[in-house]
């Protein structure tokens, strides 16, 4: 991820960076929005461009102009995002080895430089029955176990610098996240767009957050407190030494749900029936729960197979928001705009994200981009 400070004096010119489909496509950017920047932006002041090396004013510009352009680059082809980075580094459980200034590709976990990231996902519709109610028992034991696996994980790993393995091996930080919460509300009949998911979305998170935690811990009492644990704020808090500096991370889980046959991460479901463009290949896929209820002949809740481009903007930040009460690091999160929405939706969505504490967005708005993966099928994919 390609993540440059709003108060940064090229920021206009990294904003435009991707103006042109296809430039610099091998990553991602975001920008880096300060507290101050969205204090000015919404008090309509202008805020101060910083020179970097010397920590100098060198100028100010309208907040809310640089705040409208950002808008209206990620409103005509989804980039840049925002990585809201005080909140970050105000979060962040090893602030006192260093600041955090960008994160790994899908934004949902904030890094140092020369650390690694290390995830996790665990299955939900796998761990509930056919109603989707979930086997907690089952969930706190599956945790405990994915959680030792990670940290195994940093052990075993190969590192490409020593640098690496020591910030990793000295913060030791794992985020382990969840995949098929769209499915789960499915099979409990849940609309996506209700309080009741949002408090599903809690329940949920906050005991995985607790078995993720009391599992760390009790590596710690096995094998010790990551090294840096000694100057943090958990320990300072008095709270007991955990093995991993971070444990939860919400992530996008692209590739692995499709693998289990899940919808990803957070997100609701993109489409009941989609095509896939792969390497000039069009793929067609059909959601196994919209491919069952077909084939039964049972009657489809418009409001339970409710798909992303349905779901108000306002209702996908607070599912993100939901999730981030709980996790440690951050939230992989799209918010997946219908080709008519407007930059005013993606401000409104932007200025939400910041109020109820996300760590960052993403949005992309349908058809933006004359190549995009995901494609609603122009008619009935084939079963």
């Amino acid at each position: 991820m390609g993540i440059l400070r709003v108060d940064h004096p090229d920021i206009l010119d990294f904003v435009a960076a991707k103006d042109q489909e296809g430039a610099l496509a091998n990553f991602n950017i975001s920008v880096a929005l300060t507290h101050s920047f969205m204090r000015a932006m919404r008090e309509g002041k202008n805020y101060a461009l910083i020179n970097p090396r010397t920590g100098d004013a060198t100028g100010e510009m309208a907040a809310d102009e640089v705040f409208d352009a950002i808008a209206r680059k990620a409103w005509k082809n989804g980039e840049p995002g925002l990585v809201f980075i005080d909140r970050i580094n105000e979060e962040h459980a090893a602030g006192h080895v260093g600041e955090i200034e960008a994160t790994n590709p899908c934004g949902e976990q904030p890094l140092l430089p020369h650390e690694a990231c290390n995830l996790g996902s665990l299955n939900l519709p796998a761990l509930a029955d056919e109603e989707g109610r979930i086997d907690y028992p089952r969930l706190a034991e599956t945790v405990y176990w994915a959680v030792r696996f990670l940290d195994d994980v940093i052990e075993v790993n190969r590192y490409p610098l020593p640098s690496i393995a020591e910030m990793t091996r000295n913060n030791r930080k794992i985020g382990l996240g969840v995949m098929g919460f769209a499915d789960l509300l499915i099979l409990r009949g849940i609309p996506y767009v209700s309080e009741t998911a949002l408090a599903e979305a809690e329940e949920l998170m906050s005991f995985i957050q607790k078995e993720s935690i009391a599992a760390s811990e009790e590596l710690a009492r096995e094998r010790g407190a990551y090294p840096n644990f000694s100057g943090s704020s958990r320990k300072q808090a008095g709270k007991a030494p955990m093995r991993n500096a971070t444990v939860n991370t919400i992530a996008p889980t692209g590739t692995l749900s499709l693998i289990a046959g899940v919808s990803s991460g957070i997100e609701p479901v993109f489409a009941f029936e989609y095509e896939r463009h792969v390497l000039g290949t069009r793929l067609k896929e059909v959601h196994p729960l919209y491919r069952k209820q077909r084939e039964s002949g049972k009657h489809l809740d418009p409001e339970v197979f409710v798909t992303a481009h349905q779901i108000p903007a306002e209702w996908h930040v607070r599912m993100q928001a939901a999730f981030q009460k709980y996790v440690d690091n951050a939230v992989s999160k799209t918010i997946n705009f219908s080709a008519e929405a407007t930059v005013e939706d993606v401000k409104r969505a932007f200025s939400l994200a910041d109020e109820l504490d996300c760590k960052g967005l993403t949005i992309y708005r349908d058809r933006s981009r004359r190549s995009q993966v995901l494609n609603v099928c122009d008619s009935k994919c084939e079963l």
